[in-house]
């Protein structure tokens, strides 16, 4: 059987919403259990204290992206039919610093937000209307900075493209950065706890 299985028709919209209501519900269940719904942990990175956050980012990125092109290999997912967010280098750069800047000032990124307020933070509260009025603000200003949100345009971009190598070298890569990252911050939890 071929994937996607929404984009083949195997399965409506309603089915749809209902497969991402509980992908997205245990989701925030694994987000809450492994303590990213706390703040403290959340932007313990920053201070040198917590390394979680870019464990657990890393550790989902390698195997979400070793199982996408398994799968594709494999001839069980058509990644043709998979849509990826266009990429604009400058502009993307700008929203990827503001958002680091929010989430350093807030401790809560979009869906940890909505981790922690499940678990009773009022915090996350504060910051999700954050999140509103500042999208908010973004539709507002948004015909004065469309000419540079759409400048530097990269089309669907993949390291994979990009460097002209085989996606299986980009991930070896990622495995061999992740496992020095790791271990760097192995030992540097070691040494200063």
């Amino acid at each position: 059987m071929n994937s996607p299985l929404y984009e083949y028709g195997l399965f409506g919209e309603g089915a749809s919403l209902i497969v991402a209501l509980v992908v997205g519900f245990f989701f925030g269940l694994f987000l809450e259990r492994g303590g990213l719904g706390n703040p403290h942990k959340l932007t313990g990175v920053f201070y040198l204290k917590d390394f979680a956050v870019p464990k657990a980012m890393f550790t989902a990125m390698l195997v979400a992206s070793s199982g996408l092109y398994l799968l594709g290999d494999l001839k069980l997912l058509d990644m043709t039919r998979l849509w990826i967010v266009p990429a604009f280098f400058w502009p993307q750069l700008v929203g990827g610093a503001l958002f680091g800047l929010g989430y350093l000032v807030a401790g809560y990124c979009p869906g940890t937000a909505v981790a922690g307020l499940a678990s009773g933070r009022l915090d996350a509260l504060v910051t999700m209307f954050g999140m509103i009025a500042g999208s908010l603000l973004f539709a507002v200003v948004y015909p004065a900075l469309e000419h540079f949100y759409m400048s530097s345009g990269l089309g669907t971009a993949t390291l994979p493209s990009v460097l002209g190598v085989d996606h299986w070298v980009v991930i070896a890569f990622m495995v061999l950065m992740a496992g020095m990252m790791f271990y760097s911050m192995e030992r540097f939890e070691r040494k200063t706890h």
